[in-house]
């Protein structure tokens, strides 16, 4: 059915300082426009969201791609997901350290491999062997986050930080989009939280925790601390709340409550249906946004 696009994208839902709001605003916009540009000439939602994710996957901005945040020894992992909302295909990557675009990796699984999801080596292999370049791990890290990651583990030799409190950046990076023909996608790409045990996984990349999509309910990608929103499958959850015939605003605030409530996580989420119905909501100080439809173009640190 015929449909005005919509698309949203997030760049991460935490305490974001006053220096990086700036650059956390250009990074959104400009992966709108990224997205924006495939639905506008009547692209799938599907594509949108990939392009969109691969614009602040390369922005050392956020923690996705080149730029996110180090495990424990040093190293980047990388987790992505994409899901088509009219087939309920998927592809999913987790733990690579080879791949500047992990979302690129993630669509290649959906549309050419019968599995949902690789990890680590055989995610690479499936990626090399379908015409992807693998790169260096250290080509994916920065010195921002060496230093970031030395000063924690300095502060962690003396007293046991909070791992997941709302002032540690929680920059994943998602995207949810309405195409014209009335399909819905999402697509969400991290690089984890600081510090974490090598081969840690986290909600991003898992079905219905960090990202989904199905035109019967809605689209959903989130970010924030991982573990809970694993815990309460919560994408899915929101996505059946729409379905229950909820509109997507008050179920985003909803979802949000019920991390807070249930399992005192804390996070953002980006929601939307097949009628171009929306929501964004955070219990974090700040998350960046950006939203694009035919009447309304607009973005922001908080909602």
């Amino acid at each position: 059915m015929p449909a005005d696009p919509v698309l949203i994208v997030h760049g991460g839902a935490w305490a974001i300082p006053d220096d990086m709001v700036e650059a956390h605003l250009n990074g959104v916009h400009s992966a709108a426009a990224a997205g924006w540009k495939v639905l506008n000439r009547g692209g799938r939602a599907l594509d949108a969201v990939e392009e969109a994710v691969v614009v602040m996957e390369d922005d050392e901005t956020f923690d996705a791609g080149r730029g996110s945040f180090l495990n424990r020894d040093g190293k980047v992992q990388l987790d992505a997901l994409i899901m088509d909302g009219a087939t309920l295909q998927a592809g999913g990557v987790g733990c690579v350290e080879h791949l500047r675009n992990p979302i690129r990796a993630a669509r290649k699984i959906l549309s050419e491999s019968p599995h949902v999801y690789f990890v680590a080596e055989g995610a690479e292999k499936f990626a090399a062997q379908h015409g992807m370049p693998l790169c260096q791990n250290e080509d994916l890290i920065i010195p921002r986050e060496v230093q970031r990651l030395r000063e924690f583990q300095a502060q962690a030799a003396e007293e046991k930080p909070n791992l997941f409190a709302p002032t540690v950046s929680h920059d994943t990076v998602g995207a949810v989009a309405l195409d014209g023909e009335g399909n819905l996608a999402a697509a969400t790409s991290t690089g984890g939280t600081l510090n974490k045990a090598p081969g840690r996984l986290g909600d991003s990349s898992l079905i219905g925790c960090g990202c989904y999509a199905d035109n019967k309910t809605a689209a959903a990608s989130t970010t924030g601390w991982g573990e809970p929103i694993m815990k309460l499958v919560l994408a899915k959850w929101a996505a059946d709340r729409v379905a229950a015939g909820n509109l997507p605003e008050w179920v985003a605030l909803e979802a949000i409550n019920y991390l807070q409530s249930r399992v005192s996580g804390h996070g953002g989420i980006i929601l939307l249906d097949t009628r171009g119905r929306f929501g964004i909501a955070h219990n974090t100080p700040r998350m960046a946004w950006a939203l694009k439809t035919p009447q309304e173009e607009s973005c922001g640190i908080a909602r």
